[in-house]
């Protein structure tokens, strides 16, 4: 499979997800990230700015089942892995237990309002996420394949929520910041009129085309130097690795070697949607704040001061020395 190839899978599921969706080409941009490296999103956004439509949406684009969990507060983790059920045999009389799948079982779940439930419950994802299978009564359960989660999340309401706590907010490969559409975005949006959708429903993408396309992501190259670089990005925010005061005084806790692995994964990604045949920096910038967005532990300072994640990443933009533009077609040592 050639790069041409993926960047022509992508432009059939970004016109179908154009039907549904008025604008957001960022948001949809990062989501292919994600889908062809293989991770997992974090959306996060507003009331109303159409995050579970989009996910939605991308499920009609993709010859993929398909479960929506809508967490609650008294939502039990046997509501998502699923349970074992006693059953009874009407010839025989024999009992056995059986186990029922929970609606993880599906290649792509929406999580919607995932800080809406406790830690435990938000727990239950995490074996699924990160080993592509569940436990139930000491039974190992594998996922279908690919699987895929989107989680949705209120960034304003704090009220009855529970913030992920922060080993599976780092499962997420990306977290994705959906913001309010331009004024010509939401009038056209107000123009459309509700529920007149025509957009076919016929998948643009299977489910082995999709598995053919994330393997072919390993395969793209990037240079040694912008290998290096993204690992200089990631290690520059933590505080016994960097010089920066900046870093020093707002970041309590940087990214793990987890977020370099994904820099470089979802860099290569960004490549072969924009049709290149090889991962440089400026794709490691392009994916830089939704890798490390939801990685980085504030000070109270921060808080105080009103400094943000993306504020952070910013300076480490400015102050990480990057690969000059010129070596970027990848002179010296490859990685694949």
């Amino acid at each position: 499979m050639s790069v041409s190839q993926v960047h022509a899978a992508c432009q059939r599921v970004r016109e179908r997800l154009s039907n549904r969706i008025v604008g957001q080409e960022d948001v949809i941009t990062e989501i292919l990230v994600a889908l062809l490296a293989g991770g997992h999103v974090l959306l996060v956004g507003v009331p109303g700015l159409a995050k579970t439509m989009l996910v939605r949406a991308l499920s009609d684009a993709l010859g993929l089942s398909f479960n929506r969990i809508q967490f609650t507060p008294d939502l039990m983790p046997a509501d998502i892995t699923g349970t074992e059920v006693l059953h009874e045999d009407k010839l025989s009389g024999e009992r056995q237990l059986r186990f029922l799948p929970g609606p993880v079982f599906a290649n792509l779940v929406l999580a919607d309002e995932i800080n809406r439930t406790p830690p435990k419950t938000q727990a239950a994802l995490l074996e699924a996420m990160q080993e592509q299978q569940v436990t139930v009564g000491g039974l190992r359960h594998e996922l279908p394949s690919p699987f895929f989660v989107l989680a949705t999340q209120n960034p304003i309401e704090q009220e009855g929520t529970y913030p992920l706590p922060e080993a599976q907010a780092d499962r997420f490969m990306l977290e994705i910041q959906i913001n309010y559409p331009s004024e010509a975005e939401e009038l056209e949006i107000a123009r459309r009129p509700r529920g007149t959708n025509n957009a076919s429903h016929e998948p643009v993408i299977t489910g082995e085309e999709l598995r053919e396309l994330q393997s072919h992501i390993d395969e793209i190259p990037m240079a040694e130097h912008d290998v290096r670089y993204a690992m200089s990005l990631v290690r520059a925010t933590r505080k016994e690795d960097t010089s920066s005061e900046y870093v020093r005084r707002y970041v309590r806790w940087g990214a793990g070697p987890r977020a370099t692995q994904f820099l470089v994964l979802a860099a290569k990604a960004h490549a072969a949607i924009k049709e290149s045949n090889v991962a440089t920096w400026s794709d490691i910038r392009a994916v830089l704040k939704p890798v490390l967005r939801h990685r980085l532990i504030l000070t109270f300072h921060a808080e105080s001061d009103g400094i943000q994640p993306d504020d952070i990443i910013d300076t480490l933009l400015k102050e990480v020395p990057c690969p000059h533009e010129k070596d970027a077609a990848g002179i010296g040592q490859f990685f694949r």
